[in-house]
């Protein structure tokens, strides 16, 4: 079998970042790279060609995960006509969500990574990712009358306990609750 071309190996690269961007928020880091390359529909020989190690991936994947939530807050603004207040009312409305609440592989890294992350330990790139992505997040979520990271908090808090009910009239009810004591200023 002959080699693939530069153009084919990046391609390959960002299919399996992206691939194991959306793995990890739904299963959890602990994702074999087998099954990951599985996934993305590449052979598992091919990783150790692309990527020095699985923290390797684990750390670009993390950084994915948060290029995708900034994108998709930055769309929000721009949709909201760069009004800061109805973004960040139509941001909670879709973070608080059955919709999010149920696809975690598309969703809010802050959430889906969170227990992997306590996980880890130590000192290490996607733990460091990992905490300026949750910073930033919360710094977005800060109004004149609710300060960020308990917005966040709220907000994460309300996301996995849903997920962890979900299928009980339990979960919606959470959902709920947590959108209405954010939004009660608006």
């Amino acid at each position: 079998m002959g080699r693939v071309s530069q153009a084919q190996a990046e391609e390959n690269r960002r299919r399996v970042v992206e691939t194991a961007s959306r793995l990890f928020r739904e299963r959890g880091t602990h994702v074999s790279v087998a099954d990951l390359m599985k996934e993305a529909g590449l052979t598992h020989g091919g990783f150790y060609k692309q990527f020095a190690s699985k923290e390797a991936l684990v750390d670009e994947a993390t950084a994915h995960a948060f290029g995708e939530l900034d994108r998709r807050h930055a769309d929000e603004l721009a949709a909201h006509g760069g009004q800061h207040d109805a973004s960040q009312r139509a941001l909670i409305d879709n973070y608080l969500s059955p919709e999010h609440r149920d696809s975690p592989a598309d969703g809010c890294p802050v959430a889906a990574l969170a227990t992997d992350m306590a996980r880890e330990g130590g000192d290490n790139e996607a733990r460091r990712i990992y905490t300026e992505g949750v910073a930033d997040f919360a710094e977005r979520l800060g109004t004149a009358d609710q300060d960020g990271i308990t917005r966040l908090c709220t907000m994460l808090g309300a996301l996995v306990l849903a997920r962890a009910t979900n299928g009980s009239p339990l979960s919606e009810e959470i959902l709920t609750a947590a959108r209405a004591a954010l939004t009660v200023a608006d």
